[in-house]
């Protein structure tokens, strides 16, 4: 793991920290590296469930980091897109913890994650336009799958920022606290980490995969998908555990 990225574990939920407060934490070669590495270990480990993705200093991302672009640096994993995750984000989930500004590939960072805790101060945009460049790391592409697609094209063409309220009523974003958005992400990621793993990780993948599946073949793809979820060892334990009125032991199996 590199400088630019700290990791720690609590509970099963990984905390992945972008460590460049110098710069707001914008993104270079080596963060996006340490991100990839991170999101790599989430989904090798069975004893971690969930991760939280944040920024240090009090900013989650300010965007590419426009020194190390000039130098001809590319913030970017090959297969894996800017920022190491990007276009390949972990099988299991994924929390964009903001504190601070989430701009430009900061804002396509944390739209790549699954679910967003934001402090009630955080500000979020692509501004790219201002400086003469595109949101090419999915602001364009995938900002109008999640919040209505004139709203998107007024944030891509002004580069006008919008405030956590207005992130929220959006859908952008689905919590907002007035205190730490890393402790909110922890609450956020407990209550996902106390749930069945395998049920956890199947569901997600189905919410991401079946909106590109029609309407034929919907209800075969996701039985393909949870077949082996229904006869798994965690599907027993649940049962079990809900009727003796106890916690669940999961596997993962």
């Amino acid at each position: 793991m590199s400088e630019e990225v700290q990791t720690e574990v609590e509970d099963g939920v990984l905390i992945v920290t972008i460590n460049r407060p110098e710069a707001k934490n914008a993104m270079n070669k080596a963060a996006a590296e340490g991100i990839a590495a991170a999101m790599d270990r989430l989904d090798a480990q069975d004893d971690l469930r969930v991760a939280i993705l944040t920024g240090a200093g009090g900013t989650f991302c300010s965007g590419m980091d426009l020194k190390g672009f000039l130098r001809g640096e590319s913030p970017s994993v090959e297969g894996r897109g800017f920022g190491g995750v990007v276009q390949a984000p972990p099988k299991k989930p994924l929390i964009a913890a903001v504190e601070g500004y989430a701009l430009a590939g900061g804002l396509e960072l944390m739209i790549a994650c699954d679910l967003v805790v934001a402090n009630d101060g955080a500000k979020f945009g692509i501004p790219e336009a201002k400086r003469g460049l595109v949101a090419a790391a999915g602001g364009v592409m995938m900002l109008p799958d999640q919040i209505p697609e004139r709203i998107a094209m007024e944030l891509a063409l002004t580069g006008e920022f919008i405030d956590a309220g207005r992130a929220y009523e959006l859908g952008l974003i689905n919590r907002v606290v007035s205190g730490s958005a890393l402790d909110g992400a922890k609450e956020l990621a407990r209550k996902i980490a106390e749930n069945g793993p395998l049920a956890v990780r199947v569901s997600k993948q189905i919410l991401k995969e079946s909106r590109g599946w029609s309407m034929d073949e919907r209800y075969d793809r996701q039985a393909q998908l949870i077949g082996p979820v229904f006869v798994s060892e965690d599907a027993r334990e649940g049962a079990a555990a809900f009727a003796e009125k106890r916690k669940p032991n999961w596997k993962g199996k």
